[in-house]
């Protein structure tokens, strides 16, 4: 039977999958790959200990029973917070995951099967965790399965990335000595030391890498104190930084701006990534991070796939149909392209 990659997307943006609680999703691939012929593994992924849920969760890799795979096409399952169901109208999918990364998911099964019928051998690997920390590829990456070329999907408008910017997320933290308002001298506020920590934060200059662009920070989140009227204790900010390069140049410039304020805990980060280009596609820079430096076990990498991060994480999240279909096509001549390379 034909494959309908709308219907499939709408069905795969009806699950619910926000990261940590993929296991319907997962199932439900398992279980429509297998029935489509192919032979399915799920590799199981450790929730981890901050977690809210219990459930099980799982990557899935499908191949041509028997044969290995010489190409991957490569996702994730997961998706941001909160649920939101599918629609369509005559232009564009819609709802949570159409374009990140559910409709890519379908594109890439549709590849697949196209391939599949050419005679060339090629793979599905999804995951879990991507819009959290990646758990799902660093798992997927300790069982290879013997591919030469990984083709990524993530939200590139069909066009090829030359480059992935890193990410480097911090946690600053001030202490300081709770006092009433009224007796600032009988205190010492943490929540102004932040202030002027942040301050001295956002001044700094960034690493720029001419044929990339520049390094982003963004202060996410900040938070201290008890009440108005109290001299605050603590204070917690968290920071992420989009890498051009190396993190160490940025690293030392946080650390030492902020010494004797606050005190920075650097907990993720992912490298900054140079990919493939193919001759004649059209090409871009992706600003976000993605899996694929956590997959070099799985081939050379192509980062390539359908929609706009610009609505990406957003309540207008959509996929056009016609560039969905015009993935498959971007797909099916990529994984001919690179197989073909490498004889």
């Amino acid at each position: 039977m034909t494959l309908d990659p709308i219907q499939l997307t709408r069905r795969l943006v009806d699950i619910e999958s926000i990261t940590y609680n993929e296991g319907a999703v997962g199932a439900f691939l398992a279980d429509f790959l297998a029935a489509r012929g192919f032979a399915v593994e799920k590799m199981a992924v450790e929730q981890p200990r901050e977690s809210p849920s219990t459930s099980e969760r799982c990557n899935v890799f499908a191949c041509v029973p028997g044969h290995t795979s010489d190409v991957v096409l490569s996702t994730h399952m997961d998706t941001v917070p909160p649920f939101i169901p599918s629609s369509e109208d005559d232009e564009f999918l819609y709802g949570r995951g159409s374009c990140d990364a559910k409709g890519i998911i379908a594109a890439q099964i549709a590849a697949a099967e196209r391939l599949r019928d050419c005679g060339v051998q090629a793979g599905l690997l999804f995951v879990v965790g991507e819009e959290r920390d990646s758990a799902g590829a660093k798992v997927a990456n300790r069982h290879p399965r013997g591919s030469r070329f990984l083709i990524n999907g993530e939200p590139t408008g069909n066009r090829v990335a030359l480059a992935s910017k890193g990410a480097l997320r911090a946690v600053v933290r001030a202490t300081g000595k709770m006092a009433h308002s009224a007796y600032p001298e009988l205190g010492e506020s943490a929540t102004h030391k932040m202030v002027e920590a942040l301050r001295r934060i956002l001044e700094l200059p960034l690493p720029v890498t001419p044929d990339i662009g520049p390094s982003t920070l963004n202060i996410g989140t900040i938070g201290g104190g008890h009440a108005p009227n109290v001299i605050a204790d603590h204070a917690e900010a968290q920071i992420l930084v989009r890498l051009v390069g190396p993190s160490m140049e940025t690293r030392h410039a946080i650390e030492h701006a902020i010494a004797g304020l606050a005190t920075v805990d650097f907990t993720l980060e992912i490298p900054f990534q140079r990919l493939r280009a193919l001759n004649g596609l059209p090409t871009m820079v992706a600003a976000f991070t993605t899996d694929v430096p956590w997959l070099s076990n799985w081939g050379e990498p192509v980062l390539l796939g359908p929609g706009s991060i610009h609505v990406a994480h957003t309540p207008h999240e959509k996929l056009a149909k016609k560039e969905l279909f015009a993935a498959i096509d971007l797909y099916v001549e990529v994984a001919r392209r690179l197989v073909a390379s490498a004889h």
